[in-house]
Formats: structure tokens, sequence, C-alpha cells
């Protein structure tokens, strides 16, 4: 006489679709924490319409031209996201990348030099329009110090009542004063009347 069959406790464990291959996931279907916008940047993943694309990046060991899904599947492989990076070429660039990575490192590095721009420090110069050359080399050398630093330079000359009728003359000085700090830093923008003053701003020299 036959045993009867007596399930185990517990009942029976239900497989796994993704690891049975009774399903597969459609390459291109990453998720992203927080949610995406379909016109917050670039298309990526299969967001991207184009048949066929170029793949590059630092993890693809043979970049070429491939159809869209083979692009996919090869970033799904790698766990990472095609990127289209140049949508107007035939056919689209596309580069293999963590996009959500890439996207925090450029919020963070836009909020890095956004606070620098804020620390940086302006020190104004004055002038007046008939600076003798005593004056001019003492405040060049000032200037100087102040770039050195990595402060932003205000020089301006002023000009009071009748003396604005001679602003030509004021512009030279701010000229030449740009030309005696090129080793220092560079005009932001050329000589500027704003009122009774000439301003021009400069900015310090990148260190090599």
């Amino acid at each position: 006489m036959a045993t009867p069959f007596k399930p185990r406790p517990g009942g029976f464990s239900k497989p796994n679709p993704q690891s049975s291959g009774l399903f597969k996931r459609e390459p291109g279907n990453r998720q992203f924490q927080g949610g995406r916008k379909k016109d917050d940047g670039p298309r990526i993943n299969n967001e991207i319409t184009a048949s066929r694309v170029r793949v590059v990046g630092e993890n693809v060991t043979n970049p070429g031209i491939f159809t869209l899904r083979e692009a996919l599947e090869m970033a799904d492989a790698l766990e990472l996201d095609l990127v289209e990076i140049s949508p107007t070429v035939d056919p689209p660039v596309c580069k293999i990348i963590d996009y959500q990575k890439f996207i925090y490192q450029q919020k963070k590095k836009a909020k890095e030099m956004k606070a620098n721009a804020s620390k940086m420090v302006i020190k104004e110069i004055r002038f007046g329009p008939n600076t003798d050359e005593h004056d001019f080399q003492f405040k060049l050398n000032h200037a100087k110090e102040f770039l050195s630093e990595g402060s932003k330079v205000k020089a301006f000359v002023f000009f009071k009542g009748r003396s604005i009728l001679f602003s030509q003359q004021g512009e030279k000085l701010l000229l030449r004063f740009a030309v005696e700090l090129e080793d220092y830093g560079k005009a932001d923008q050329m000589p500027k009347l704003e009122g009774k003053r000439m301003i021009m701003m400069l900015s310090p020299a990148k260190k090599k």
C-alpha cells in the first residue's frame, strides 16, 4: 500500500521568476533612487530611441557601433547605465557609466564651485584721474599681493566734478594697470564707466 504524500512543514516555496529563468528582466530597466523625469538630463537606457548607437566608456573593452539592444545588454551586464551623450550625430554616441553616481558628483562639484565663489574676497583699489607714478606703483604692488593671495581686485578711477570729461585718461590708466598685472591676474572685462567711476575687475591668474 502506497504511503500518502505529506507536504513539508511551511508548505511549498515559490520559485524566483528571475533566477529560474521563467521571466527575464528587459535590459535598460535600472531603477533610480528618488525617481527620474524623462526630460531631466540626457536620455538613458530604455529612453534612447535610436536603433543603433556608438558605445564608449572606460568599462567598454571593445567600443564601437552596436544595436541598441546589444548596447543595453552590455550596460546591464556591468550593472551600469547607457547614457546618450551625443544625440545629434549618426549613430548617436552613448557612454556606459553609473549615471546616478555621475549626477551626484556633478552636483557636488557645482556646490563646491558655488561655495568657493561665495568665499572670493574682493579688494578695492582707487585711483584719481591724475594719479602720479609713485602712487601708481604703490597701488600696483598692493594689487600684486591681493591677486597672489587669491583675491579679486576691483580697480576704479573716481572722477570729481568736471574731471569726468577726462574719462579716457582713466581708461588708459586702468588698461596700463591690467597690462602690468598680466602675470598675476586677468581683467574680467574692459574698463567700464559707471556713474562717476571707471571700473575694471581683475581675477587671480590660474596657478600652473
